[in-house]
């Protein structure tokens, strides 16, 4: 029983080291640049028998000589791999060894062909590599980018955009990038606005709630921009009006006066615009100035900020810059020195461990003299005499140059 316990260990031994033995070998030949690899492996196996057997038959007269002659042979024929191994550590400084390189596409040619113009062998090279990498974003935006930007052809980079968002695995900012450049070459080469829209708001359909929805949802507000917008393929044009000649030698002439804005006329623009996108901040943020500034109504603006402050999935960056102004419009029209004090420490609660929350603690310390520079500047009025400043009739003569 015993001599069969030791019988399959040394069994089982023997087949731990052949699987040993066998990994090595397949590993080296997977890696080596040596073709006759296989050949020097069985011409080992075969000698190394032989030249056993030749010393032990023959003695050590006969045997010594042939077995130093075989190892003779099988060193050089070893030899170029014995080097080679050797010398990898330190050749592995410079070329890597034998680590595996991760393989990547490369667009280099399909780029330099597009830079001469010839397009359609530049696409062929992108899809030569999307071949061996179908799901590679870079190679598909750069095919859609050849098409709309260089061929003009803009039902191709649509489809191609469309493979894009269809394909499993992409980054959203990646799928919301290709989308956002097919607006782009919609609103370029198409003829209206309908077709950017819808793939704008494909952006917050395929990511809802999340701050890629909300940037596309403000791109959309002002696709309809009062100027250009609108029609995007025509020229901004200007309309010049005609003015007398020789205003300023009238004798009527009272100098050039910049017609008032009608503010109120703004403020239900920017309202009515809210009605229809609500989450166009600049516009909400233009809205909630104008209501401070113009209207003293510090209540409708902070109305407004709290609005942006309070949708979720805002950007931080884009929140602090509203509790600042917050505190800007809190320092320049109340009376309240806790009003602007609370909205930064708002900022340093919401993220005590940004720059911006050392920011905010630097400027609660110096709020006081914020609030005496405004008490200044409003108790400081320009005088009766600095309004006519340059029209006195009182300057002193230059004295003639005495003889």
């Amino acid at each position: 029983m015993n001599q069969r316990i030791l019988i399959a260990l040394l069994a089982l031994k023997w087949l731990v080291i052949l699987a040993i033995l066998g990994w090595v070998m397949w590993r080296c030949l997977k890696r080596t640049e040596d073709d006759r690899l296989i050949s020097k492996w069985i011409a080992t196996v075969l000698v190394l028998p032989i030249a056993v057997f030749v010393m032990i038959s023959t003695g050590p007269f006969i045997g010594v000589p042939v077995a130093a002659l075989l190892a003779i042979i099988l060193g050089a024929m070893w030899a170029p791999n014995i080097g080679e191994f050797m010398a990898a550590s330190l050749t592995s400084m410079f070329d890597g060894g034998i680590m595996e390189v991760d393989s990547a596409p490369f667009y280099s040619i399909a780029e330099a062909r597009r830079k001469r113009g010839r397009y359609d062998e530049a696409l062929a090279e992108v899809r030569k590599q999307l071949e061996k990498f179908p799901n590679d974003f870079q190679g598909w935006l750069l095919l859609a980018q050849i098409q709309a930007d260089d061929l003009k052809d803009l039902r191709s980079a649509q489809e191609t955009v469309e493979r894009i968002v269809n394909q499993p695995g992409h980054n959203p900012k990646n799928v919301a990038h290709a989308l956002h450049r097919l607006a782009d070459w919609q609103l370029k080469l198409g003829q209206d606005i309908e077709e950017p829209r819808q793939s704008l708001e494909r952006i917050g359909e395929l990511f809802p709630d999340t701050e890629l929805a909300q940037l596309a949802a403000q791109r959309i507000a002002h696709l309809t921009g009062p100027e250009n917008m609108a029609r995007p393929h025509e020229p901004r044009r200007i309309q010049v009006h005609n003015h007398p000649e020789n205003l300023g030698l009238s004798d009527d002439f009272t100098g050039f006066k910049i017609p008032a804005e009608d503010l109120a006329a703004t403020a239900g623009k920017y309202v009515r615009h809210l009605e229809q996108y609500p989450l166009d901040y600049e516009a909400r943020e233009k809205l909630a100035i104008l209501y401070a500034e113009h209207f003293r109504r510090l209540d409708l603006a902070t109305d407004q900020l709290e609005q942006l402050i309070a949708y979720p999935h805002q950007p931080v960056k884009k929140v602090v810059q509203w509790l600042n102004l917050l505190a800007d419009l809190q320092v320049q029209h109340s009376n309240d020195p806790t009003a602007p004090r609370k909205s930064l420490q708002r900022i340093i609660a919401l993220y005590p461990n940004i720059a911006a929350a050392e920011n905010a603690r630097q400027r609660l310390g110096s709020l006081n003299l914020e609030f005496k520079r405004k008490q200044t500047s409003q108790v400081v009025k320009l005088g009766s005499y600095e309004q006519s400043i340059g029209l006195k009739k009182d300057w002193p003569s230059k004295a003639p140059p005495t003889t």
